[in-house]
């Protein structure tokens, strides 16, 4: 199943649930705490903490995301990114737990044929927060897992915020059970390669102040009413449903590499461990460069006098000021495409006649 498949399939789930789909944000947002969007939920942020009436109770997007928190895991696991696409489904105030683990669990294991991902439901395993009895509880009840399948973790695994003071809460993740010739047995508790996590549904209810609930801390308060935040690795996903090695392999990735080695001369597949790990940083940092460039750029644009006027060259349905200045619109923008999507590389120009 290609990415763009495992997207569509995604929102068209959540929009047959009366979701509002809603455009990636840029990467780069009005936000003094972040430097890059990390999350589906950051372009929420408002509608969670109460400052912002929401304008609509339930969303889904597609949201671009850079992380580098664990960039020294990039090319030598088999699902760290730097710039991933995570995809999401929110309630604010709407439905909570419930309604959030009968979404993720009917999408996951829903057929091919009625628009799922078709995964088997017998390989599924998922974690909930230490203490969350109802999490644990709603598991059995909607999907019919088995206790030994439904693992308790503590703060560092199992509790979300953005790292910074803002929204948060207990969470639960999904993971898929690759096989034993990928790690030990156990669960994810015992090997994160062999069970490999797909989904987060985060119960975003706390207030996290200056420490963060994942290391023990306490929140500094609970959130004027209860929400879901989701986010699916699309990567890891399309991974999996694509039967190769990791997400540097899959439809989206793997042409890079395979220029890397035209460029190079050196062979990926047939290579040395250390030149497989070479080739993967190469082609996640590509595609995080170029992503963060477009995002600058059109951050850029929208600090000129003429977009403060008119708000229009990074909106959705404008094409971006950087294709404009340089007197085209690239092929890769299209009014549906968010401002983090579109190019923003110069063409190259002629050197003027001497």
């Amino acid at each position: 199943m290609q990415t763009h498949e495992i997207r569509r399939r995604f929102l068209a789930h959540f929009e047959r649930a009366g979701h509002t789909p809603v455009p990636s944000a840029s990467l780069i947002l009005d936000d003094p705490t972040l430097l890059f969007v990390n999350a589906g939920m950051v372009q929420f942020k408002p509608y969670f903490l109460g400052d912002a009436p929401p304008p609509y109770a339930t969303a889904t997007s597609i949201q671009k995301c850079v992380r580098t928190g664990d960039i020294e895991n990039v090319g030598h696991t088999t699902r760290h990114n730097t710039f991933f696409q995570m995809a999401g489904n929110f309630s604010f105030g709407d439905y909570f737990k419930e309604g959030a683990i009968r979404h993720a669990w009917s999408l996951v294991t829903g057929s091919l044929e009625d628009g799922g991902f078709g995964f088997d439901p017998e390989r599924i395993w998922v974690t909930v927060y230490e203490n969350d009895d109802e999490a644990e509880r709603l598991w059995q009840e909607i999907a019919g897992l088995p206790l030994e399948r439904i693992q308790r973790r503590d703060g560092l695994d199992n509790y979300w915020d953005m790292g910074v003071p803002g929204p948060g809460g207990p969470c639960s993740e999904i993971y898929y059970d690759r096989g034993p010739e990928f790690g030990a047995e156990g669960g994810p508790v015992a090997d994160e390669d062999r069970y490999l996590e797909i989904w987060n549904l985060v119960f975003m209810q706390d207030v996290r102040g200056d420490e963060s609930p994942k290391y023990g801390a306490a929140p500094i308060g609970e959130l004027p009413q209860k929400n879901i935040d989701t986010g699916l690795g699309v990567e890891r996903v399309a991974f999996l449903l694509q039967g190769v090695d990791n997400v540097y392999e899959t439809d989206l990735l793997r042409p890079t590499i395979d220029r890397v080695q035209e460029l190079s001369g050196r062979s990926y597949d047939e290579g040395t461990p250390d030149d497989g790990v070479r080739f993967r940083v190469i082609a996640d940092h590509i595609r995080t460069g170029a992503a963060t460039c477009c995002a600058a750029c059109c951050a850029a644009s929208c600090a000129t006098p003429a977009c403060s006027a008119s708000r229009s060259p990074c909106s959705p349905t404008s094409p971006p000021w950087c294709a404009t200045r340089w007197g085209r619109h690239t092929p890769s923008w299209s009014p549906t495409s968010s401002a983090s999507s579109r190019s923003c590389a110069p063409r190259r120009r002629r050197s003027s006649p001497r």
